[in-house]
């Protein structure tokens, strides 16, 4: 696909509306609604790149309360043809068919290959990719599993939200601090996980988020992998504009 003239494709993530608390997920969420504003006339596809939740499940008949700035603007934007992208996060992953009946939103569980103006990109969450970390790769496969979902469903929203902001505040805390760090070349996993693809096939951009660290870190002369960082703390995010990707900040 190529990019239309004056066009831009945007990526973002780690937003995690809904914590630590309301007052800070709504201010949090405002000046994403600001962002997106800002980004209308020249976004032809915007990628969120996993957790924009804190915690989401989709019952039947229930979806989350609240959001509903953000819920809205990616609305408004999807109606007026911007292609919106979710690769589902580890703190959403209970996606099912809300967004892509109400927001005409591709939702994507794994890593997807894309080309742009002949530039291919890979772009993913992150978690449980690269090496190591065994049992989260495991739990991962049992919580995404349909019998977990169903075991989840037929608990009443009430206790089951309540249930899964807890945990989902006491895994978030537990990552606190290796999250904000960068590991070093042969640490960061998700860079491992990029040098791997590269032996396979030519990749130029490697896009993830999930580690709450911006990093923009050269692989080779024709391949970069970059990180989003998140909202939390950076407000940062990646553009590509038909011949490179930067990693920016927003500021209001």
């Amino acid at each position: 696909m190529n990019l239309l003239p004056n066009k831009k494709i945007f990526f973002l993530s780690d937003f995690h509306l809904g914590a630590p608390s309301y007052e800070k997920s709504l201010e949090r969420e405002k000046k994403i609604v600001q962002f997106l504003d800002s980004i209308k006339h020249e976004a032809q596809e915007i990628f969120l790149v996993g957790d924009m939740f804190d915690f989401w499940f989709e019952y039947k008949k229930v979806v989350p309360k609240g959001f509903v700035r953000l819920l809205g603007k990616l609305a408004e934007l999807s109606d007026t043809g911007i292609v919106l992208h979710f690769f589902v996060g580890n703190h959403d992953m209970w996606v099912r068919t809300y967004f892509q009946q109400e927001l005409n939103m591709k939702v994507y569980f794994e890593p997807a290959y894309f080309n742009f103006n002949d530039q291919q990109f890979l772009i993913g969450h992150g978690d449980g990719q690269g090496p190591g970390d065994h049992s989260y790769k495991f739990l991962k496969k049992i919580f995404r599993s349909p019998i977990c979902q169903w075991a989840f469903g037929i608990i009443p929203p009430g206790i089951g939200m309540g249930l899964a902001n807890y945990l989902s505040r006491i895994s978030r805390d537990a990552d606190n601090i290796p999250e904000e760090i960068f590991l070093g070349e042969e640490n960061e996993w998700l860079i491992v996980y990029s040098k791997e693809i590269l032996q396979q096939r030519p990749v130029n951009y490697f896009i993830f988020g999930h580690r709450h660290l911006a990093i923009d870190f050269t692989l080779s002369e024709k391949s970069r992998y970059i990180n989003l960082g998140d909202w939390i703390k950076g407000s940062t995010y990646a553009v590509f504009d038909g011949n490179t990707t930067e990693l920016m900040h927003f500021q209001p």
